[in-house]
């Protein structure tokens, strides 16, 4: 039978073990998503585009959104700002939105005692990135050509991802596991991602903002993560240490407890299904 230690260190060895099949999963999540399309996998490419088109339109066209922080700012690294925001977003909802279904849509599993049930999340994780790594070479490279060579601070950015990482499997630990005994979960989420995506600064800068309703922004930990990710990838500046350490270990942490949530509740999915 397999582990259901609560040990962080012990989910650590045993997602090293089924390397292998996470990997195997992932590939064929990825490939799945597109089997039959006559593009294949362009289209991780051509659908944020055509997306980053329609968003750049209505807030730089329509509502003449600017960020004003860079002199003379036009359309287009108006666009690069709103691209790198919904880069490091839309990897959060992918796997938040996919969660509360995991289970439902993998039940052959659940009754398959040698299975680990908890590498489901990290599967739509590893996914979600795949797409992300597309994502970023082309910020990096309608980067060069708005601004030129990107600011050497973008080697910093694979750090935002650790507490980024740690925030999407507590949340998909906690949903797969509640998506099973409420299928209302799903709708729900749906609603409330969308929701977040207009409270995180991916359409306008912090300082936008009024300054007394800042620091509730800040309680969304993916300000800190969009706000940064600009930072690194775009302005130059360098994380901020201190609150990077408060962020990834107060991540880390939720990731454990969303653990411990879900190998203590996995034990009836069995029952309900």
């Amino acid at each position: 039978m397999i582990s259901t230690s609560l040990s962080p260190f012990a989910l650590i060895l045993r997602c090293w073990d089924y390397r292998a099949l996470v990997f195997a999963l992932i590939r064929q999540d990825v490939v799945g998503r597109y089997k039959g399309s006559v593009l294949g996998v362009l289209w991780s490419f051509f659908n944020p585009v055509f997306m980053l088109a329609v968003y750049t339109f209505v807030f730089s066209v329509v509502f003449k959104a600017r960020w004003n922080v860079i002199q003379g700012e036009s359309r287009f690294e108006f666009a690069l700002l709103l691209f790198t925001g919904l880069l490091i977003f839309n990897l959060f909802a992918e796997c938040i939105n996919r969660a509360p279904s995991l289970i439902l849509q993998n039940t052959t599993y659940v009754k398959k005692v040698v299975f680990p049930l908890e590498i489901l999340p990290l599967v739509v994780l590893g996914a979600a990135f795949f797409h992300t790594l597309i994502n970023l070479v082309v910020l990096l490279m309608f980067s060069i050509f708005v601004f030129g060579i990107p600011p050497v601070t973008v080697f910093e950015f694979p750090l935002l991802l650790v507490p980024l990482f740690s925030i999407c499997l507590a949340g998909s630990w906690v949903l797969a596991s509640l998506g099973v005994y409420l299928r209302d979960v799903a709708q729900v989420v749906a609603v409330l991602v969308t929701a977040l995506m207009f409270l995180t600064p991916i359409f306008y800068p912090v300082t936008a903002v009024p300054e007394k309703y800042q620091t509730i922004l800040y309680l969304n930990p993916l300000t800190f993560l969009v706000d940064q990710g600009r930072g690194v990838l775009i302005f130059g500046n360098h994380i901020d240490p201190i609150g990077y350490i408060k962020l990834t270990s107060t991540a880390l942490v939720a990731a454990w407890l969303g653990l411990v949530w879900f190998q203590k509740t996995r034990r009836g999915f069995a029952d309900v299904l």
